[in-house]
């Protein structure tokens, strides 16, 4: 999935973003409201970790604009606040979960899992097509019974093609998706973990390319 992380502490805002990169999530990262509401605007998010107590531009303001732009992302909002008037506040204009400070890392990562699945039309648990199976929860990957060692890009390219059904999928989507926005789109970097990818995956070839179009598994 991607996601944006809105949180101005800069110590708090890395270690949510590399704990959320161990799950093969793409992350960015925002240290004040006026630029998670820019990088929102440009970028397609699945799910919007959100701190409520930001400068330039606080947190409510951040999730009414969200709310009102066309964008499909779920908003986790995070606080140090704990009074139940608080947390209604923030479900109110808009907020899809709440999350009160200090947290858990792994209750953060599995709300945002769980977000992330509310935020794209439902799929199974488990992907299942072509001999290959893909549990997100447990992160593991099988094609006919054998086990398949995958990287984390590997793995995020493989959940998004899986997730199509079929369809094809541009190169600029799994980019989108399974990196972050410091990743360079002339880097070639899909064409080559997708030739990991078909590699890991053997005999035979089950990832098909779609000229000018991207990449499928039919």
């Amino acid at each position: 999935m991607r996601v944006l992380v809105v949180e101005d502490e800069p110590m708090l805002a890395d270690a949510i973003s590399e704990w959320l990169r161990e799950e093969a999530h793409a992350v960015d990262v925002a240290y004040d409201g006026a630029a998670a509401v820019e990088r929102a605007g440009v970028n397609d998010y699945d799910v919007v970790v959100l701190d409520r107590d930001l400068p330039v531009l606080h947190g409510d303001e951040v999730c009414r604009e969200l709310v009102a732009s066309p964008s499909a992302a779920r908003i986790l909002m995070l606080t140090a606040a704990a009074d139940v008037t608080d947390r209604v506040h923030g479900l109110r204009i808009g907020a899809d979960d709440y999350l009160t400070k200090p947290f858990a890392f792994p209750e953060l990562a599995a709300r945002v899992q769980a977000l992330g699945r509310r935020s794209r039309p439902a799929a199974p648990p488990v992907l299942h097509r072509a001999g290959i199976t893909l549990d997100p929860a447990r992160r593991e990957v099988f094609r006919d019974g054998r086990y398949v060692p995958l990287a984390k890009k590997e793995f995020a390219v493989l959940a998004e093609l899986l997730r199509a059904d079929g369809a094809a999928v541009s190169a600029e989507r799994l980019l989108e998706k399974a990196w972050d926005e410091n990743a360079d789109p002339f880097t070639g970097a899909v064409r080559l973990t997708v030739l990991k990818l078909r590699r890991k995956l053997a005999d035979p070839p089950v990832v098909a390319t779609v000229t000018g179009v991207g990449y499928r598994i039919p």
